[in-house]
């Protein structure tokens, strides 16, 4: 076959696969070079297979605590770790075989190996194993039009690499062989917080330590509060307004220093392993030549992503980025929808701007958390008139009927509009219920049009429509 093809995709990830399928669509001849497991990240280490063990944990987290209010009686219910986990890499690996299945449905030569881009318009592969390209190029490739799909990397604490055993990435925590009797978690955004909760389910001490003044600090204050709160009745120990100075193996586990923001009172934590869930970075180490003078920007590719009739285009002309390594927000979802969009927009067709202020948020600890639109101190801290209302889900008959009535349902809107400014959610399932409000923005529905749309009984979508009623002073349940 040809090497010479309309579009070279590096990278199998959401944002890569979806714009190789995209373009193959549009009717492109499309190459995607991954040297891991097609799926990506998301798909192979992030999204799906954390889900799976956080599915894990809610069922058994359930039966241990709720079993007696249901009537139900449970004797020596016990946990099998390796099959805990062994179950959430099949979940992985079906869903990568119907990657590959997409691929071979839409005529995409799928090629593994490690890109490098040598000048525009070509890729040279290398054996996956071979990043540093010690070896010799198995394969050069040439297009008008390259894709960079490579998404991130976990950023690690300066004075204390990732090891794999004690000193663990999010990859390594969702594979750990045995079960730790206590674990440190450093960072309270949404994967220290799910892995936090899906480790205390299973009886593991927890200690999270957040440096800034409270937990999942881009959520709405309110929710931040309540998901503190949650996690604390649980029995999860956190330390917000903490640093973690110093970090250190030892031969039963670490030992980490933690500091208060006030500098007084300063803790040792031991634990049998480290979490470091401080944040990622743009995965590009070793793709292109110097010589090519690629822009980044704050460790990501530079590409005109939030402008007006974006490209996605970096400042080599003929290469695109799109998705985690092109930076905030990190989300798969996005991933996609840039990928499409750039496909589109490089092939001259017209499609409209993504809103980067209309992106859902979430979280999959227990309550769950999903947000979309402003928060109350965005508001607040940029004149914004607003109005909020919140419904709580113990006024929800279908929250008690699930013994799941902790959280509630925040809506912002425009006081004289009814513009929905914000939604802000905390609870069973909210992760589902937030594309509600992801559609009604997009359709620019105002909180009447949600309040004049009929919700079933019983369902938790009725905290949706009993908020919208509350920023019009006329909440019925609560």
């Amino acid at each position: 076959m040809s090497n010479t093809y309309d579009l070279i995709v590096i990278g199998g990830g959401p944002a890569g696969y979806v714009g190789a399928i995209r373009a193959a669509q549009l009717g492109q001849k499309v190459a995607c070079v991954e040297r891991d497991k097609l799926g990506g990240v998301c798909l192979n280490w992030g999204c799906i297979p954390t889900k799976a063990l956080l599915a894990n944990a809610e069922l058994f987290h359930k039966l241990s605590h709720d079993a007696e209010t249901f009537g139900l009686s449970l004797d020596n219910l016990t946990v099998d770790w390796p099959k805990v986990i062994s179950r959430s890499r099949n979940v992985s690996g079906n869903l990568n075989k119907g990657v590959a299945g997409l691929f071979k449905k839409n005529k995409i030569t799928h090629i593994d190996g490690h890109a490098f881009i040598p000048q525009p318009g070509t890729v040279q592969v290398y054996n996956a194993d071979d990043p540093e390209r010690k070896g010799e190029v198995k394969e050069t490739l040439s297009a008008k039009n390259i894709l960079i799909a490579t998404g991130a990397a976990p950023r690690e604490l300066p004075f204390a690499p990732f090891d794999g055993e004690k000193i663990l990435s999010a990859r390594d925590a969702m594979v750990v062989p045995t079960q730790p009797k206590e674990i440190l978690i450093i960072g309270s955004g949404a994967i220290g917080m799910e892995f936090a909760y899906f480790f205390n389910a299973y009886g593991t001490k927890v200690t999270v330590v957040e440096m800034l003044d409270r937990v999942l600090p881009v959520e709405d204050h309110a929710v931040s509060e309540a998901a503190r709160k949650a996690f604390a009745k649980q029995g999860i120990t956190i330390l917000t307004g903490h640093k973690t100075s110093a970090l250190t193996k030892t031969d039963t586990g670490i030992t980490a220093t933690v500091e208060p923001a006030s500098g007084e009172g300063e803790l040792t934590i031991n634990a049998d392993a480290a979490l470091v869930a401080i944040g990622v970075r743009g995965r590009y180490d070793g793709l292109f030549d110097d010589s090519l003078g690629m822009e980044t920007f704050k460790d990501h590719l530079k590409v005109d992503y939030h402008a007006e009739n974006a490209t996605y285009e970096t400042s080599v002309p003929g290469i695109y980025a799109v998705g985690d390594v092109i930076g905030p927000p990190w989300l798969a979802h996005v991933a996609s929808e840039e990928a499409v969009l750039c496909v589109e927009r490089m092939l001259g067709h017209t499609a409209p701007d993504i809103d980067y202020t209309t992106i859902p948020g979430c979280t999959y600890c227990h309550p769950q958390v999903a947000s979309i639109g402003f928060t109350e101190q965005h508001c607040k801290d940029n004149d914004i008139a607003y109005k909020a209302a919140q419904f709580p889900f113990l006024a929800s008959g279908k929250a008690q009927a699930m013994n799941e009535t902790a959280g509630f349902v925040k809506m912002i809107t425009d006081p004289t509009t009814g513009e929905i400014l914000g939604c802000h959610m905390i609870g069973e399932n909210v992760t589902e219920l937030i594309a509600e409000i992801g559609l009604a923005k997009r359709l620019e529905a105002t909180a009447d049009e949600v309040i004049n749309t009929i919700h079933a009984h019983p369902t938790l979508s009725e905290a949706v429509h009993e908020a919208a009623l509350g920023t019009d002073d006329r909440m019925l349940h609560f």
